[in-house]
């Protein structure tokens, strides 16, 4: 329901008695829509109070006058500050992640760790299997999370079939050699990883994890992801 309604909200204008903190903001937003706000809380700019709910952030101003949605710009630094909201509100737990699910690559010592969703059929994935090729001392865990198409299920379920599944994810995306085996073995780990991921929202590939817990949608360059990688060392 408040999926439906939340794209029609951008500069709409709502009768409301006036309120001045978090707990009105939460009570007038679920009296108006009838779905929980899991967060309410101030967003920093112009008197604005940031509401999260089903997976979506919008915004209100103190009256409750007006419900916005879309993305929120800092004018100085120009960063979107409703992404980054978006990447603490949705982290995950890095114990939670079933890494027994996942195709497991270790380079030199291992001990940075990345967690990725990749469909076999995705483009920007193509691109950050190749960008991740340049990464040391890192475990890399993806998860085959075929989203696009049939064939991506194929695919997934054959690189899950492959006596050497990293070997096979790599062939397919970096060097575009299909991979040979039948998927015919066991993979309810695909199964589950497609469940899980709808559970966790993630609705694009890739999308990534790292060890505080913190996701970032898409196709992030080398250099995010090395300075995350840092941050995160021995977390």
């Amino acid at each position: 329901m408040l999926k439906k309604l939340l794209p029609a909200l951008i500069g709409v204008t709502l009768a409301s008695g006036a309120f001045a903190d978090e707990a009105a903001v939460k009570k007038n937003f679920e009296t108006k829509f009838g779905a929980k706000a899991d967060s309410v809380s101030k967003a920093g700019y112009l008197g604005l109070y940031e509401i999260y709910a089903d997976g979506q952030i919008l915004y209100s101003d103190e009256k409750g006058t007006a419900f916005i949605l879309g993305p929120l710009i800092d004018a100085k630094t120009m960063k979107n500050v409703t992404q980054e909201r978006m990447n603490k509100l949705t982290a995950i737990k890095w114990s939670d992640l079933p890494l027994d699910r996942a195709v497991k690559q270790v380079r030199g010592d291992g001990k940075r760790v990345l967690a990725t969703f990749e469909d076999p059929n995705c483009g920007y994935c193509k691109r950050l299997a190749k960008d991740l090729q340049k990464l040391d001392n890192v475990t890399i865990y993806t998860f085959l999370y075929p989203i696009l198409s049939q064939d991506s299920v194929d695919k997934s379920k054959a690189i899950w079939c492959s006596a050497d599944r990293a070997k096979a994810w790599n062939d397919w995306m970096i060097d575009g050699k299909a991979p040979t085996a039948k998927g015919d073995c066991d993979t309810t780990a695909v199964t589950r990883n497609q469940e899980y991921g709808r559970k966790l929202n993630i609705n694009g590939t890739p999308t990534l994890f790292f060890a505080d817990g913190e996701r970032i949608p898409g196709a992030v360059p080398l250099a995010k992801i090395e300075e995350k990688l840092a941050q995160t060392a021995g977390k």
